[in-house]
């Protein structure tokens, strides 16, 4: 039988780390139809490119949605699909628009997702995180789309810029969780 939870669904309620981790799920998967918006504000060009970026936010939003039974998966998932959103944007993009930033918002999560006796899945996750940086960082290729040094800055501005919001955002949503 289903317990009631906190807010009214059916289902356990969450554990303050799934919770957050749930939060910035579908902040993530929120914001992925926004992004190839900014890129057509910023370089007028590459939108239908830039949309390959939104199939991580199903995703993402598949993670919420299976947190309360899988709330370990739902707090590993997060920065794991995240790395691997991380390095598909970099093929996208290429190197010189800075996706791979993305990858120190990933490893925040995973140094922040687990309890204390989840140790391995932290270090798991930091090790593919390094991995990913190591296998991808200057080898993805080229981009998918011809974007031109200027679009590139803008670019890398737009994702420098994000990835220091997610960043605050994650420090903000996760401060004063305790750890078991």
């Amino acid at each position: 039988m289903a317990m009631q939870a906190e807010n009214g669904a059916a289902g356990p309620a969450l554990d303050p780390l799934t919770a957050a981790s749930v939060t910035l799920c579908w902040v993530i998967a929120l914001n992925k139809p926004f992004y190839p918006l900014y890129v057509w504000y910023l370089t007028g060009e590459g939108v239908l490119v830039s949309t390959l970026t939104m199939v991580a936010g199903l995703g993402f939003a598949g993670l919420a949605l299976a947190a309360r039974q899988l709330p370990l998966a739902t707090r590993f998932g997060l920065p794991f699909l995240g790395i691997c959103d991380t390095v598909l944007a970099g093929k996208i993009f290429g190197q010189a628009a800075g996706t791979e930033l993305f990858l120190a918002p990933c490893v925040m999560l995973a140094a922040l997702s687990f309890e204390s006796r989840e140790v391995w899945w932290q270090r798991g996750l930091a090790a593919f995180s390094f991995l990913a940086f190591v296998l991808f960082h200057g080898r993805s290729g080229q981009p998918l789309y011809g974007w031109s040094e200027a679009h590139l800055q803008s670019l890398f501005s737009l994702n420098a810029f994000s990835v220091a919001c997610l960043m605050s955002f994650v420090a903000f949503r996760y401060a004063g969780i305790k750890k078991g």
